[in-house]
């Protein structure tokens, strides 16, 4: 056997090739991060083992710049495995006391960590849709906190522009307030517009759910507003309705997409009371392969929900605090879940409750009702059995 350790970067990629004894076939070459590289380094893999079968290849999960290498990799049929660089790093620390990073020494530690084999699962190919779709989940994640900024802009410029139309309407991020406030933006706007303007408007805009009456409210509450005349802050709302209303087009493209990509993996985790699509998905994407992970504590440790521990001599850590190491992305779905299942879920609603009995405070409850529905998802994905709910 033979192990190809990769430090990947943006333009180029080192590459240290070490055989099964340890002794270094091939030292420290640099590929280009092109096809010319790619081709180069398939080459020079196929001149130190001409079996395929027997060849290690690890690099580090440094985001999208290992992404081209990775498939090409796969598709040459060799077994690639993705390595943590916290691992990595921790591993490189203990061959040496000596302070010495660089692409050369990354490399090497790669391969010498493949040739150790301790807990390395090959990264398979079916394991594209799964980033697939954590690069959908991750892309609606951002979006949505970008819309909810900009909801928070448009409340604001109300707030100056027209504050008793807050009172009137039941949120003020309802397509029929957006199409009133883009066309009128402001109290003074409104109250120029006259009565039967607006009443049209309102009835298009909400079908038929907005009458005459609640027309003639707003209008009335418009010319007596204490709204300021503002033309800047008038223009500055139209335009964040206008960008709210496009991110919300766009996040609901973005989850037509994940829910196509959800049937097609088909995960019985979809059937536990409380879990939604959503966050079923970003569970599922930053996971990856459940099989990975022996035990629920190992899961939650990736996603940097363990206790930390510090202990020296009779010195302990009385309050240990969550690690927060991991995929944030991960820790915020398996927390929000957690909270819905428990809401819709007797058992563990019943469990929280328990805790929370126990004097322990509502966020530590949670905590530990999210290990436990760890351990119900890893049970699920490994019968691949929907959810059943304890009688």
């Amino acid at each position: 056997m033979i192990a190809v350790g990769i430090d990947v970067a943006k333009d180029k990629h080192d590459c240290t090739v070490v055989g099964g004894d340890g002794v270094i076939l091939a030292d420290s070459f640099v590929v280009p991060n092109s096809q010319e590289g790619f081709s180069r380094l398939l080459g020079q893999i196929g001149a130190c083992s001409g079996d395929r079968e027997e060849v290690r290849v690890g690099l580090e999960a440094t985001g999208h710049y290992g992404t081209n290498l990775l498939r090409f990799l796969v598709d040459a049929g060799l077994a690639v495995y993705v390595l943590n660089p916290l691992s990595t790093n921790l591993y490189r620390k203990s061959l040496s006391l000596r302070k010495t990073k660089t692409d050369r020494v990354d490399a090497r530690t790669i391969a010498a960590m493949l040739l150790s084999g301790s807990g390395l699962v090959p990264y398979r190919a079916e394991a594209r849709r799964t980033e697939d779709l954590k690069s959908l989940t991750r892309y609606r994640f951002d979006k949505v906190r970008e819309r909810a900024k900009l909801k928070q802009s448009i409340s604001r410029l109300v707030c100056i522009l027209f504050p008793e139309l807050e009172k009137l309407v039941p949120t003020l991020h309802m397509r029929s307030v957006y199409e009133l406030l883009g066309a009128f933006p402001g109290a003074a706007k409104v109250a120029e517009a006259g009565l039967e303007e607006l009443s049209e408007l309102l009835e298009r805009s909400s079908k038929g759910h907005y009458k005459r009456s609640a027309a003639e409210e707003i209008y009335e509450a418009a010319r007596s507003s204490i709204g300021a005349r503002a033309p800047a802050k008038s223009l500055e709302l139209q335009h964040t309705i206008r960008l709210a209303r496009e991110l919300g087009s766009e996040v609901d493209d973005v989850e037509r997409f994940i829910k196509a990509i959800l049937v097609e993996i088909a995960s019985p985790i979809t059937t536990i009371p409380g879990i939604g699509f959503r966050m079923a998905a970003m569970i599922i994407a930053e996971a990856g392969d459940f099989s990975r992970f022996e035990s629920a504590d190992k899961l939650l440790a990736y996603a940097g929900m363990s206790p930390s521990t510090y202990q020296s001599g009779q010195l302990r850590n009385c309050y240990p605090h969550m690690e927060k190491r991991g995929s944030r992305y991960l820790r915020y779905a398996l927390y929000n879940a957690t909270k819905h299942v428990c809401r819709y879920d007797p058992t563990f609603a019943a469990y929280l409750g328990k805790k929370c009995a126990e004097g322990k405070h509502y966020n530590v409850a949670i905590s530990h009702a999210c290990k436990k529905l760890v351990r119900v998802i890893l049970a699920l994905e490994r019968s691949g059995e929907p959810y059943r709910p304890a009688a």
